[in-house]
């Protein structure tokens, strides 16, 4: 590992990163696996949250009235038999780079040669003018973009409490560091950081970000860092062809960016256990056939 611009850098280039741990990441984590490919599996810190809250399945193939907790475990443990391990942070960004990708995973860089977006998909509201501001002012990773907000005045709005990590990085660089907590038991004060415990309604910007709109005031700011449980599927890999809410892939998976495939409820409906493996499987295949062509 070293150093690169404030991030550490894994040295070592993977065949196949897999962005997510639920069935479908899981299910292709297993083919490369079978495959000999050497993969970097991500996941949240609970794999699969959805199937663990079905209290029964009764449509997955050769498991009739399993709990959704049980079959889980079953899923989870395949994987740890086979030796694969699950890297337990959020991914950022991926972008690409020189006939490969790279990516952002908490301050971190990993490489790969080619990647499967296995993320799900949550029914997450953006806020008004986030979208079109993404990569003008408006970020998902303070510790990959703080640096280049250095001196300035931004605003961070957490859903979760790992921003409070996230904001006092931005506050050892950043002239006026403001945040907004949208989660219980959020922090009155955080050293060097401005608490604003107000719900966010518009991030305000034309080309960049200029300012952001809460309840009754209205701050300005050059930057908009945004932190909830995962990535947008549309704002995680610049470039990305969307269908919708979801990504667009063909019958190998594959989206529009060679090298780069989607599985599972990121790519959207039916939002079904036997699709999300089905499809990981053959993102997986397909990656191989990449790989080795």
């Amino acid at each position: 590992m070293y150093q690169l611009g404030g991030k550490t850098v894994h040295n070592e280039t993977y065949d196949m990163a897999i962005v997510g741990c639920g069935p479908a990441g899981l299910s292709a984590a297993v083919n490369a696996h079978i495959r000999r490919k050497n993969l970097a599996l991500f996941g949240v810190k609970f794999c699969a949250p959805k199937l663990f809250r079905s209290p029964w399945i009764d449509n997955y193939l050769g498991f009739p009235h399993i709990k959704g907790e049980e079959l889980r475990e079953r899923f989870l443990n395949h994987v740890q038999e086979m030796g694969i391990s699950i890297t337990r942070d959020r991914v950022d960004a991926v972008y690409q780079e020189n006939g490969s990708f790279s990516l952002q995973v908490s301050g971190r860089i990993y490489r790969a040669r080619t990647v499967i977006i296995a993320t799900g998909v949550e029914q997450v509201k953006l806020l008004p003018g986030e979208e079109p501001l993404v990569g003008k002012g408006v970020s998902y990773c303070a510790t990959c973009d703080g640096p280049l907000y250095k001196g300035k005045t931004v605003a961070m709005v957490s859903y979760t409490q790992d921003g409070e990590e996230e904001v006092k990085f931005l506050a050892e660089m950043c002239t006026l560091v403001y945040y907004i907590p949208q989660y219980d038991e959020a922090p009155d004060t955080i050293p060097g950081v401005t608490v604003i415990k107000q719900k966010p309604k518009r991030i305000l910007g034309e080309d960049t970000v200029s300012g952001l709109e809460l309840e009754d005031r209205q701050l300005t700011v050059e930057g908009v860092f945004i932190e909830r449980e995962s990535v947008p599927a549309g704002q995680l890999v610049p470039g990305i062809n969307m269908n919708g809410n979801y990504i667009q892939v063909d019958r190998e998976q594959a989206t529009n960016i060679p090298g780069l495939y989607a599985a599972g409820d990121c790519t959207g409906k039916p939002f079904q256990l036997a699709k999300a493996v089905g499809e990981g499987q053959v993102a997986a295949l397909n990656a191989v056939k990449y790989l080795d062509a």
